[in-house]
Parts: structure tokens; C-alpha cells; sequence
């Protein structure tokens, strides 16, 4: 199981920290934050399966064609590593599911961290997602057509128009991943709406909303604000979807900032 995921520990000291990438990325994304947070803290990376050096052997379409079968590796791997008092920061759809694990198993999790969150992408009546559900499918279409052409547009779009460097970075996570498995996932994240669960997490949880974020904009911060029972939310000067790439140092303080409350 910890090959499956390619699940690698650096650090010492607790709480343990689980990193949850979020879609098309891997556990090196997280490279900004894992030197500085290993010098205090045990830290669990992995990969999803299908993503980074994860077994792509294992991957199941039917077990991964929802956030649960994702949710569900990280309960093994906390099982497998005999995890406690599990810290869990996820990125974009790796925050909803870290916040699926903390909710299936909270015995392993005390704090969860959301970078970027959405519960639900496309706008539905009384929520503004961002994105109107015409303008998903054409996403998914274009990325059917043509996946390393949309990785680099959606990279762009991801980072924003001030990150360009950071946007060709993603961008070769993007590539790298395998598209097949990629597009289902994609499908699986942006067309997944998970607002009945989020009322669910009783774990206190930490929202890290940025600026100008065209995938999670700052309605929905507010949405999973108001629907949480212990939630604290940060609005970051970090501008883009990515703010363990664009502002890590900022990212960085407002998570141990967190710790420490």
C-alpha cells in the first residue's frame, strides 16, 4: 500500500503533517513547504494513484471515479503508518478529499488545513462556484481533444496572469501525469459536488482563500465558512489557485500559525 501511493516520510516531531496534492499534480508540488515544515514536524507525502511515481497498476476506474476512493487511501496510509493526531493539508480537490478522510475516519485527523477549497465547481441556485456548468463541460471537452494543449491553458489559468513561471511548473506536472487516468480524474473532480458532506467534518479545519482565485472564488469561502462547525478562515495576499507555489512563505506562516492556536 505504501508503494502504491509512493509514500515517503522526512522529519520528525508532531504533529505528523499529510500533505494531499490536489488534480494532475504529485507529492512534489508541495517542494516550497516540506523543508521548512520537516525541520519541526513528521511529514507524510504521497501520490495519488495514477499520479507520480504512484503504482498506476492499481488504479481502479470504478473505485476512483469518486473523491471516496482517493478519501479511502489515506485512511490506509494512516492505518499502515500507525498515524495519530494527523495534521492534513490539501490543495484545491485533494482539500475536499482530505476533508472526505477526516470525515470517514476522524480518529486519525486533529486539524485539517484547505488550500484553495471548492466543494463544488459550477454555479447551482443560492451557490457561486465559479464556474457555470456549460462552461465545465467545455473544459472537459477541450481537454478530451487536446490534454497537453488545455494542461498549459489551464495551468495559466490556475496560477494567473502574474505567475507565468509557476504556470509552465504546473503545466509539466500536468503533462507528466498519465492523461487517460488524468482526464477521469478531472471529470471526477469537477463535476463532483460535495456540499452535503461538508456540514459532516467536526475536525476544526483552517481555509486558506487567495486572491483572485478563478477555480475557488472567495464566495466559496464563505459558503464553506458558514456550512462548517470549526472552521477558521484566512484570506491570503497570495494571488491564483496555488499558493503553496506562488506564496509559500505567506501559506507557510498561516498554517503554523494554525498549529499553534
Amino acid at each position: 500500500m505504501l508503494q502504491r501511493n509512493n509514500v515517503r516520510v522526512i522529519g520528525e516531531g508532531k504533529p505528523p503533517i499529510l500533505l494531499c496534492h490536489g488534480f494532475g499534480c504529485n507529492q512534489h508540488i508541495w517542494h516550497y513547504l516540506t523543508t521548512p515544515l520537516a525541520a519541526r514536524y513528521q511529514i507524510i507525502l504521497f501520490d495519488h494513484v495514477g499520479a507520480g511515481e504512484s503504482d498506476l497498476t492499481a488504479y481502479d476506474p470504478v473505485k476512483y471515479n469518486s473523491l471516496d476512493g482517493y478519501a479511502q487511501d489515506i485512511i490506509e496510509i494512516c492505518q499502515a503508518l500507525k498515524l495519530q493526531e494527523v495534521v492534513i493539508v490539501g490543495h484545491s480537490v485533494g482539500a475536499m478529499i482530505a476533508m472526505l478522510a477526516a470525515i470517514s475516519g476522524p480518529e486519525y485527523f486533529s486539524k485539517v488545513v484547505m488550500l484553495a477549497p471548492s466543494p463544488c465547481y459550477s454555479n447551482q441556485p443560492g451557490y457561486h462556484g465559479g464556474f457555470e456548468p456549460e462552461d465545465v463541460q467545455q473544459l472537459l471537452q477541450l481537454m478530451d481533444a487536446d490534454y497537453n494543449g488545455w494542461a498549459h491553458m489551464f495551468a495559466g489559468l490556475l496560477v494567473g496572469p502574474d505567475h507565468a513561471s509557476l504556470g509552465e511548473e504546473l503545466a509539466t506536472y500536468f503533462c507528466e501525469t498519465d492523461s487517460t487516468i488524468a482526464k477521469q480524474f478531472a471529470r471526477v473532480s469537477f463535476l463532483s459536488d460535495n456540499r452535503a458532506e461538508v456540514p459532516h467534518l467536526q475536525t476544526s479545519t483552517l481555509l486558506l482563500q487567495c486572491q483572485q482565485d478563478a477555480v475557488a472564488p472567495e464566495e466559496v469561502g464563505a459558503y464553506l465558512l458558514e456550512h462548517m462547525h470549526k472552521a477558521t478562515l484566512v484570506q491570503l495576499q497570495a494571488t491564483g489557485h496555488c499558493p503553496h507555489l506562488s506564496a509559500p512563505l505567506e501559506t507557510l506562516a498561516a498554517i503554523e500559525a494554525f498549529l499553534a492556536a
